[in-house]
């Protein structure tokens, strides 16, 4: 099995023993060792995932690396926060994912409004299985528990990953106190409810949302 390790905040660092993953295309910046770089099609996912992510507009260009020893990924100075997966789903921005083990499974799932809010379209990426994973964010990511009792507002552009059981409403923060100044700013917000974890950057993309 491959083992995930950070090396400092911004640098992925993957020991491998005959093991492979799949990584962002281009993510490589260094390795040790013997390894071999083969691009997938269809995001990790073959045939049927490249038509899926063609359809669906989810595009996520994948390499596989296997081999022996240690290879180090990164991509443009951003944090990477590690995620264990045990037997649940990952949600997750196609451009926030750097590597995952190769016995996870990937696909696309549909996201609606809120996918819509952020500008990266109506479906997002999924991450199945048990395994590590590694996503990016602009600036140290945090993250918040949601429980039944205590739901979770979260800015569209903030928004990385989610994982657990969760129900998530696309809802309107314009009000009268908004209109005046004295409100958030914030005009739309995604609201997840249920039990699970959210990621979060301390950095907004640019979303329809924050345009209204």
């Amino acid at each position: 099995m491959a083992q995930f390790r950070l090396h400092g905040s911004k640098v992925l660092a993957v020991d491998m023993a005959g093991d492979a993953v799949k990584a962002k295309n281009g993510s490589m910046v260094a390795y040790e060792g013997e390894m071999t770089f083969k691009k997938l099609t269809g995001g990790g996912d073959g045939l049927r995932g490249m038509m899926t992510r063609r359809l669906t507009g989810e595009q996520m260009e994948v390499m596989e690396v296997k081999g022996h020893g240690t290879c180090y990924f990164a991509d443009r100075a951003s944090e990477i926060n590690l995620v264990s997966l045990h037997g649940e789903t990952l949600y997750v921005e196609a451009s926030n994912l750097l590597c995952t083990e190769a016995s996870l499974r990937t696909g696309t799932t549909f996201t609606g409004l809120r996918g819509a809010s952020q500008g990266n379209g109506l479906f997002t990426t999924t991450v199945e299985g048990t395994g590590q994973a590694a996503i990016l964010s602009d600036g140290t990511a945090i993250v918040l528990r949601v429980t039944p009792q205590l739901p979770l507002q979260v800015d569209p552009g903030a928004y990385i990953a989610h994982t657990g059981r969760l129900r998530q409403h696309f809802q309107s923060g314009v009000n009268f106190r908004t209109f005046l100044g004295e409100g958030s700013g914030e005009a739309f917000q995604i609201r997840f409810e249920g039990e699970g974890l959210v990621y979060v950057q301390p950095s907004e993309r640019n979303t329809i949302g924050g345009e209204v």
